[in-house]
């Protein structure tokens, strides 16, 4: 399978490399700076602005690692809405990194974003973040899932292989914490990609 990762050289993006690698699938690097990549593979030296179709479409599977400096929170609803054009209409498959703030935390329709502080420093990129990911559902010449980590994405938790889908509501762990590493969180990651899991849905995933 081959498999192009956007953000390679990031916390998640590294360890999605990393897991592809270990299961040794054909993984081509894509991010801004070349000198970053600690791995030998093949690599996409481009801005995730630049990337057009004809660059993407020899991937089974591409992975969207973006994550959007501070102060520009809103390029996660342009960098999103341009690799849906892009890739429609195409054999494609978009996977994207997610984020928490999109996932229900009960069943009357309220979402993670809705109960945040719009004053807290995570705000803005929860925020841009959501609004990202409502394009999706409204898309019908894609292949895509949006995989959305637990309340805490730890990019310091250890590396257990074990984790629960969690539908598109938040979930717990045994112990009642909403959390996963992103080792975790990119094994699950993976397992979406070569068992072709959750096409055209929205999930969460927490560690067990």
């Amino acid at each position: 399978m081959k498999i192009a990762i956007i953000g390679a050289t990031g916390h998640a993006g590294s360890l999605l490399v990393q897991e592809g690698l270990k299961r040794g699938q054909d993984i081509t690097a894509i991010m801004r700076n070349a000198s970053k990549l600690t791995v030998d593979v093949p690599y996409i030296d481009k801005d995730l602005f630049a990337l057009t179709k004809e660059d993407l479409l020899p991937f089974d599977v591409v992975i969207d690692a973006f994550r959007a400096p501070a102060g520009k929170e809103d390029l996660h609803e342009t960098s999103l809405a341009h690799l849906i054009t892009i890739l429609s209409g195409t054999k494609v498959r978009l996977l994207v990194v997610g984020g928490s703030s999109s996932l229900f935390i009960d069943d009357q329709g309220t979402r993670m974003i809705d109960q945040a502080p719009t004053d807290a420093p995570y705000y803005p990129t929860a925020y841009h973040m959501y609004q990202a990911f409502r394009e999706l559902p409204t898309t019908t010449q894609l292949r895509w899932t949006y995989l959305s980590p637990a309340a805490f994405f730890n990019p310091d938790g250890a590396a257990t292989g074990e984790y629960r889908f969690t539908g598109d509501h938040l979930g717990t762990d045994a112990a009642g914490n909403s959390e996963i590493s992103m080792a975790d969180y990119a094994v699950a990651m993976l397992d979406i990609a070569e068992q072709d899991l959750y096409e055209n849905q929205h999930v969460g995933v927490v560690g067990k």
